[in-house]
């Protein structure tokens, strides 16, 4: 028997800064939105709102703001509810992300700062490596090599 399946991979930009909030047990929440081109030359976007969770959240806290590119990966989910001012049935289809990807380095976009995220760390995306002004083109003897 075949298993469902349900994942989502978005790129897109925020469209507004992260909001935080805690549950009542005490668990961190992200929620922002994203819009995502949809490549045509009408220069339209569909928009989706992701939910991240714990030390997720913290990270999208930490280093995201409007207009950073981002790569999300999760699960849809879908909330239904009554309206209580008008009676009428409401449904929301959200993304419950489980990993973001910051993709604009330091500098980059609209925000400041950035990092790839996991679920449980960060790693920055831009990380300055050394940078070799002196090369010289002797060859290299080999009987200096240590093994």
């Amino acid at each position: 028997m075949a298993r469902s399946i349900n994942q989502v991979i978005l790129m897109g930009r925020l469209t507004r800064d992260p909001e935080q909030r805690t549950t009542t047990t005490g668990k961190n929440i992200a929620s922002f939105s994203i819009a995502v081109d949809r490549g045509g030359q009408d220069d339209q976007a569909d928009f989706f709102d992701i939910t991240a969770w714990e030390r997720l959240a913290d990270l999208v806290m930490q280093y995201l703001s409007k207009g950073r590119r981002v790569l999300v990966q999760g699960r849809l989910r879908q909330d239904s509810w009554d309206d209580k001012e008008t009676g009428k049935k409401r449904s929301r289809v959200e993304v419950t992300a489980t990993d973001v990807t910051f993709l604009d380095g330091p500098g980059d976009g609209a925000g400041a700062g950035g990092a790839n995220s996991g679920g449980s760390a960060a790693r920055p995306a831009a990380q300055s490596k050394p940078v070799v002004d002196d090369i010289d083109d002797k060859p290299i003897d080999l009987s200096e090599i240590p093994f």
